[in-house]
């Protein structure tokens, strides 16, 4: 199998750091050629499911203007430019929570549109996780920290509270490794 060739490309929205929209044009391996293939820019982003010592899991409840209601969700949050991710994850526990831990699990990484690009998801387990500062995070949602029992979690995934791919699939994944 062959890829796709990127013949060029032109930004066609450069809204802000969080969104650009791009117009390439592509070769398939057949040699046809698509002169007007849409590609998003948003940034890669890290999601952390995070574990206390007592083996409960760090979980927010919190809305999402994109969300219809109150999900769960993991931490999480963007890479700042050539941020490395699981410094970002780091960087994010601590700002959102408090906690720190020394036990982090890679996870994955994982992009989120095939076709479109938009972004890479990098997803972690942080383990042993220890309260060792104030929250101090910038978010514009209210968020509410839980402390979540293993079986806990899996109820809220089985019942679809994790309202979010990426923060689904980063407990799950994480379920898998504990």
């Amino acid at each position: 199998m062959q890829p796709w060739k990127t013949l060029s490309r032109r930004t066609i929205l450069n809204h802000s750091k969080y969104l650009a929209v791009e117009e390439h044009a592509v070769e398939l391996p057949d040699g046809r050629v698509i002169p007007d293939w849409p590609w998003i820019i948003t940034p890669d982003y890290v999601n952390v499911a995070a574990m206390d010592s007592d083996g409960r899991f760090l979980v927010f409840r919190q809305n999402k203007y994109g969300i219809d209601g109150t999900s769960f969700a993991p931490v999480g949050g963007y890479l700042e430019p050539g941020e490395d991710p699981l410094a970002a994850a780091r960087r994010e526990l601590l700002e959102e929570t408090g906690y720190a831990a020394d036990d982090w699990i890679d996870l994955g990484h994982y992009v989120v549109g095939g076709n479109r690009g938009i972004a890479t998801g990098y997803l972690y387990l942080a383990r042993v996780a220890r309260r060792v500062a104030e929250p101090d995070a910038d978010d514009l949602e209210e968020m509410e920290l839980l402390l979540l029992s293993r079986d806990e979690v899996e109820t809220a995934l089985k019942a679809g509270e994790f309202k979010v791919l990426s923060w689904a699939t980063a407990m799950a994944l994480a379920l898998l490794r504990v």
